[in-house]
């Protein structure tokens, strides 16, 4: 019992620190973080510009179906009174 209380009360040793040039990621990790960073920029960029373009189409389209009910509300307008009431005065 005491031995396993001695053994529970040791210091460890400290471990040696690795060596830097092995810990770092070096050129060839800078060049896959830098190319991660411009793939990443890339694909917003073209996200962005596909969701405006979409944006303009439907501007676009209500703009064209706003011209559509314009054009059918004034061909309604321009309807001849006779034919809607036969008994209306002629002038």
């Amino acid at each position: 019992m005491l031995t396993a209380l001695a053994a529970l009360a040791a210091t460890p040793t400290p471990a040696s620190t690795p060596d830097p040039s092995i810990v770092t990621p070096g050129p060839i990790g800078f060049a896959a973080i830098a190319f991660i960073g411009v793939a990443v920029f890339l694909l917003v960029w073209d996200m962005l510009r596909r969701i405006r373009r979409g944006r303009y189409r439907e501007e676009v389209n209500a703009e064209l179906d706003a011209e559509e009910q314009a054009r059918a509300a004034q061909a309604a307008s321009e309807t001849d009174d006779e034919d809607i009431d036969p008994a209306a005065p002629r002038g």
